[in-house]
C-alpha cells in the first residue's frame, strides 16, 4: 500500500496537449476519408462489422428510450383492429417485410440493411413497433408513416403485426381478403378528427388508440 501511495499517477496520464493533438489528428484523418469518399455507401456493400454493431445498438437504444412512455391500447386483440391492420400491412409493408408464404420481392432483396421479415418474429414491443411505424428509421427504407396516417391506423398495423408470426400462408390470405376496405378507400373515409395529429406525449391519446 505504501508503494502505491508513493506513485505519482500524473506521470502516467496523457497531457492535455497530447490528447488535443491526438483528437485533431483523428479528426483530420476522418475528414480526409469523408472528402475522398473512402467509405463505400452502396447498399450492396455491407458495413464493416464494427460499423454495423454501432449502428444497430444506436438504433435499438434510441427506439427503446423513445417508446418507453407510450401507453399501449388495451384492445390490440380486437378482430376489427387486426383486420384493418391486415389491409394496411398488405399495401404498405409487405413489399419490404414480406408475409407468410410470400417470396422475396425485388425491393426486399435490394434493401440494406435488410428489412426484418415480420412473419418470423419481432424483437420489439408493441410500443416500440408503434414508434417505428410512426416515426420511421433514418438511413433505412423505413418511412415515417405518421406523416400521413393517424395514431389509430398505426395501432391497427401494430395489432396485425403482433398476430403475423402466428399466421399460416392460408390464414394470411384469408385475413387480407376480409379486410374492411382497400387502403385508398380507408384514407378517403377517415373523418377529420381521426386525421388530426395526436399529442404523443399524452398517454390518453395512445391508451384509447387515437379514438
Amino acid at each position: 500500500m505504501a508503494g502505491l501511495r508513493d506513485i505519482d499517477f500524473r506521470h502516467h496520464i496523457p497531457s492535455v496537449t497530447f490528447v488535443t493533438l491526438a483528437l485533431l489528428v483523428l479528426g483530420g484523418l476522418g475528414s480526409i476519408a469523408i472528402y475522398l469518399g473512402l467509405y463505400n455507401i452502396a447498399a450492396d456493400a455491407p458495413h464493416y462489422r464494427f460499423t454495423y454493431w454501432l449502428i444497430e445498438n444506436l438504433r435499438d437504444r434510441s427506439i427503446a428510450a423513445r417508446a418507453r412512455p407510450i401507453a399501449v391500447p388495451k384492445d390490440l386483440a380486437d378482430p376489427r383492429r387486426i383486420s384493418s391492420g391486415a389491409g394496411l400491412y398488405t399495401e404498405m409493408c409487405s413489399g419490404c417485410h414480406l408475409a407468410p408464404g410470400m417470396e422475396k420481392t425485388e425491393i426486399s432483396q435490394g434493401l440494406y440493411p435488410h428489412a426484418p421479415e415480420l412473419s418470423r418474429a419481432s424483437d420489439h414491443s408493441p410500443a416500440q413497433q408503434f414508434w417505428i411505424i410512426k416515426h420511421g428509421v433514418k438511413m433505412t427504407a423505413m418511412p415515417a408513416w405518421g406523416k400521413t396516417h393517424d395514431d389509430r391506423l398505426i395501432w391497427d398495423m401494430v395489432a396485425f403485426v403482433q398476430q403475423l408470426p402466428k399466421l399460416s400462408p392460408a390464414q394470411y390470405q384469408e385475413m387480407t381478403k376480409s379486410a374492411p376496405m382497400d387502403h385508398d378507400a380507408m384514407m378517403q373515409n377517415m373523418s377529420a378528427p381521426q386525421n388530426a395529429p395526436l399529442d404523443e406525449s399524452s398517454p390518453h391519446s395512445h391508451a384509447d388508440g387515437g379514438h
